[in-house]
């Protein structure tokens, strides 16, 4: 039997509602019954009657209540609204009993984040943020030969996420909220993408620096974020990381770019050609790992869908995240690798740390709570 998801947010001419539909119908686990697609109720009621969407709300509290005291209620909700509203439409629905499933960031600031933890301990309910690299089979094999190994002592990180969409001054309703501080946080490329980066080399690593120094930058004048951050990385484990994030990197698209090294070999992804993975032992030469094929690890193979050679890429990782997500409602599953709460505080403190490092002229800043 299908789950039933409910949505806010992802309303007439927003972009990332509709990837997390497509994506929570790939593997048939959720049906979309319920939503409050927009704070214009009446944009909300036709943008639910363009999806053929029977329940529709004007408000996301409204809709919490509702669906809460409904014998067919929905079981989750998406969240896909701007950040600043992340945080309190997921207390709604986590004080009204329902699971929550959200787009990151977690928050626009690290002080809700820190409340919203609470609510959800108190709620036991399932918190999924959808950190959809994290879903990609080769991502799941990385993870599993870093934990095994294979890499032997982690000395490298390095992340990059470049782009070049906002190489000029905002226009258009992504462009306009996510280069607004009052809706997308502090943080410009450091919120929208930098924490991809971020929590990408924890999920593979399993490590989380414990200091960095961070030089954010505005580059289009009279951007009120930063739209460039260079960020180095301290480990406790002795291991040393950089992470670049822009967009203002022209001629540059959707470019994450993950390398780990080790003292025996080395890793090297890149998410815009997601089917493949360098693997090089020192001294051998390099290996061109691929989704599926031999020698697939274990992890990476359970998320696969198609056949080798058949590509996945970013609708399939949020995919995963859907469908993983439904498997841990259904069990009551705490033990899962699915992104949550601690992914996204992670990314708060991340994002916290480059703006006091970089205020005080990129100074090594510790990763506080």
């Amino acid at each position: 039997m299908t789950l039933k998801l409910g949505m806010v947010g992802g309303g007439e001419g927003a972009f990332i509602g509709a990837v997390h539909r497509i994506a929570a119908r790939i593997d048939g686990q959720w049906d979309l019954v319920a939503g409050a697609l927009s704070s214009d109720p009446a944009r909300a009621r036709s943008s639910a009657a363009a999806l053929g969407i029977e329940r529709s709300y004007d408000s996301f509290a409204q809709m919490a209540k509702a669906e809460a005291a409904r014998d067919d209620g929905i079981d989750a909700v998406a969240i896909v609204t701007p950040n600043h509203m992340h945080v309190p439409v997921a207390r709604a629905f986590l004080e009204a009993g329902i699971h929550v499933i959200c787009d990151k960031p977690l928050a626009s600031k690290l002080e809700d984040a820190l409340a919203l933890e609470e609510v959800a301990a108190r709620s036991g309910k399932l918190f999924v943020l959808t950190h959809n690299y994290s879903g990609y089979p080769l991502i799941r094999q990385a993870r599993e030969m870093v934990a095994r190994g294979d890499l032997g002592r982690l000395r490298l990180v390095h992340v990059e996420y470049v782009q070049d969409w906002l190489t000029e001054a905002a226009t258009g309703k992504q462009a306009e909220w996510r280069t607004d501080p009052a809706r997308s946080g502090a943080g410009g490329a450091i919120g929208d993408i930098g924490t991809h980066g971020w929590q990408l080399a924890e999920f593979v690593t399993g490590q989380t620096p414990s200091a960095l120094a961070a030089d954010l930058t505005s580059f289009v004048e009279g951007r009120a974020v930063d739209d460039n951050a260079h960020v180095m990385l301290r480990y406790a484990s002795g291991a040393k990381g950089m992470l670049w994030a822009s967009q203002v990197a022209v001629g540059n698209e959707n470019a994450l770019r993950l390398r780990v090294i080790g003292d025996k070999a080395s890793l090297d992804w890149a998410q815009e050609n997601p089917n493949q993975m360098t693997f090089t032992r020192f001294g051998q030469p390099k290996q061109i790992l691929t989704r599926g094929g031999a020698g697939a690890g274990d992890a990476g193979l359970a998320t696969i869908r198609t056949p080798a050679g058949h590509p996945e890429g970013y609708l399939e990782g949020f995919a995963t995240l859907y469908r993983e997500a439904a498997q841990a409602i259904r069990a009551g599953d705490t033990a899962h690798v699915l992104p949550g709460l601690a992914d996204g505080l992670s990314g708060m403190r991340f994002i916290n740390a480059c703006l006091k490092s970089s205020r005080n002229g990129g100074s090594w800043t510790e990763l506080g709570g």
